[in-house]
C-alpha cells in the first residue's frame, strides 16, 4: 500500500486519464521502420511524475491491459498479445517500470524542482529504451548496436523535447 495515498478515488481517476492519454498519444505517430515516434512516452513519463510510483504504474498497467484485450491503443492503432511479444513489446514493459522509477525519484525530494523532474523523466526514458531495445534485438535478430540505433538513438531529439516539456508540465500540476 503506498504511503499516505491510500486508494484515492481522485488518483484512480487520474490514472485512468493517463491510460487514456497514452492510448491517444499512440495515434500521434511518425512511422519508422522498427519503432514509431509517438506521444506515448510523454504521457508515460508524466504519469510517473504526476501520480507517483503506485498510481503511475497502475495507469500504465491499465493502458497495456486495454491494448491486450483488443482496443487499438498501441502505436499506430495496434492491439493484442502479438504486440506485447513483438519487436516493440519491450517498450510497453518499460512504460510500467519507468512510471515506477520516475515516481520514486520524484518522491526523493520534498519539493522537486524543474531540473529534478528532468533527471527523473530522463531516467524513465532510459528505462523504456533499455527494455525496448533489448526486446527489439531479441525478436528481430538485429545486432545490439543496430537495435540501439533504430530503437533508441533515433529518438534522442524527441525524447529530450518530451523530457523538457514533461518536466515543465509535471512541475505545474503537482498533485
Amino acid at each position: 500500500m503506498p504511503e499516505k495515498q491510500g486508494y484515492s478515488v481522485k488518483k484512480m481517476v487520474y490514472a485512468a486519464l493517463f491510460a487514456a492519454l497514452t492510448g491517444v498519444g499512440s495515434w500521434i505517430a511518425i512511422p519508422l521502420p522498427y519503432v514509431s515516434v509517438t506521444l506515448q512516452t510523454l504521457f508515460t513519463i508524466l504519469s510517473g511524475a504526476v501520480l507517483g510510483p503506485y498510481f503511475g504504474a497502475l495507469s500504465m498497467i491499465v493502458y497495456v491491459l486495454l491494448g491486450l484485450i483488443g482496443l487499438p491503443v498501441f502505436s499506430r492503432g495496434q492491439s493484442g498479445l502479438g504486440v506485447l511479444f513483438g519487436p516493440s513489446g519491450g517498450y510497453l514493459i518499460g512504460f510500467v517500470l519507468a512510471a515506477i522509477a520516475i515516481g520514486l525519484i520524484v518522491k526523493m525530494k520534498e519539493k522537486p524542482g524543474y531540473w529534478w523532474y528532468c533527471l527523473a523523466l530522463a531516467i524513465g526514458i532510459v528505462i523504456i529504451d533499455l527494455f525496448g531495445v533489448a526486446q527489439l534485438a531479441i525478436i528481430t535478430g538485429l545486432p545490439l548496436d543496430k537495435a540501439v540505433l533504430v530503437g533508441a538513438l533515433v529518438f534522442v531529439p524527441t525524447d529530450i523535447l518530451k523530457v523538457l516539456i514533461g518536466a515543465y508540465i509535471a512541475k505545474k500540476i503537482q498533485l
